[in-house]
């Protein structure tokens, strides 16, 4: 995937705005315009349009009212544009998105590809561009998470691999700006599957370190999430061993191991 260059004038702040009982609202600010994403209420994106902070977009990824709750009211209080996915409906939406759409936004200089990322939701997208120059950022709403995937709402196991594939192909520094609070216990899951991961263990004192200090845990990294979430490693041996392991039965394709480590997650307290 090719990205287009952002207008280069002042440094994008991305912002991971706490709602709801865990959820995030991403926000970037830049030329005096922010776009938030997947605003799940619109009081704390409102507390944050200080003046002279126009907000030029919303950016959904797709329907759950944890995603949507706040869009009609921001829409209403600000005439910011809408943007979310063509085949899932929502409160509001201006422009209906599909992959190999592009969403530019001339206030805030920022440019985004859209990718079709079905699984949780049969209609979720995620936004991928750059924020500044050699900075991507993925917005991925609830398909990958730090350390962990969505549940499969809607989708198939094969629909959500081939997402996680999908987004396992970007750059190794795109920045993973998911939708939640779940890195700790996803962490705890993934010891259970890979016990013996240096990455992982290093990771989970880094995440249990920021959460003392009430700190978010995201946005992560793809290159971390490669080392040490596995949703994404489901063709190595270890990670088909411990999967076949706890399903009792032997796991010999990839998408057989995903199928089988996401029953196991869903089921893991």
């Amino acid at each position: 995937m090719n990205f287009i260059a952002p207008t280069p004038d002042a440094p994008a702040l991305l912002t991971p705005i706490p709602a709801l009982s865990d959820n995030y609202i991403w926000m970037v600010q830049k030329n005096g315009h922010a776009i938030v994403v997947d605003p799940g209420e619109a009081g704390p994106v409102l507390d944050r349009l200080t003046p002279g902070l126009t907000l030029e977009a919303i950016l959904i990824t797709h329907h759950h009212h944890d995603h949507v709750g706040g869009v009609q009211a921001l829409h209403q209080r600000t005439g910011a544009r809408v943007y979310g996915p063509r085949h899932e409906n929502i409160p509001v939406c201006d422009v209906p998105l599909g992959e190999g759409d592009l969403v530019d936004l001339p206030g805030i200089g920022l440019r985004f590809q859209i990718l079709d990322i079905p699984g949780h939701t049969a209609g979720h997208i995620a936004y991928v561009g750059r924020l500044d120059a050699g900075q991507t950022a993925l917005f991925c709403g609830d398909t990958l998470f730090a350390a962990g995937c969505g549940r499969l709402f809607e989708g198939t196991p094969a629909q959500m691999h081939e997402s996680l594939g999908k987004i396992g192909c970007l750059p190794p520094d795109t920045l993973v700006c998911c939708a939640h609070e779940y890195t700790a216990a996803n962490i705890r899951w993934a010891l259970q599957v890979e016990p013996t991961n240096a990455a992982l263990q290093a990771r989970a004192q880094d995440t249990a370190q920021l959460r003392a200090q009430g700190l978010p845990t995201v946005p992560s990294r793809l290159g971390l999430e490669l080392q040490t979430n596995p949703f994404l490693r489901t063709g190595l041996p270890d990670i088909r061993a411990a999967a076949s392991q706890h399903a009792a039965t032997p796991l010999n394709t990839p998408l057989a191991v995903f199928a089988g480590l996401r029953e196991w997650k869903n089921n893991f307290k």
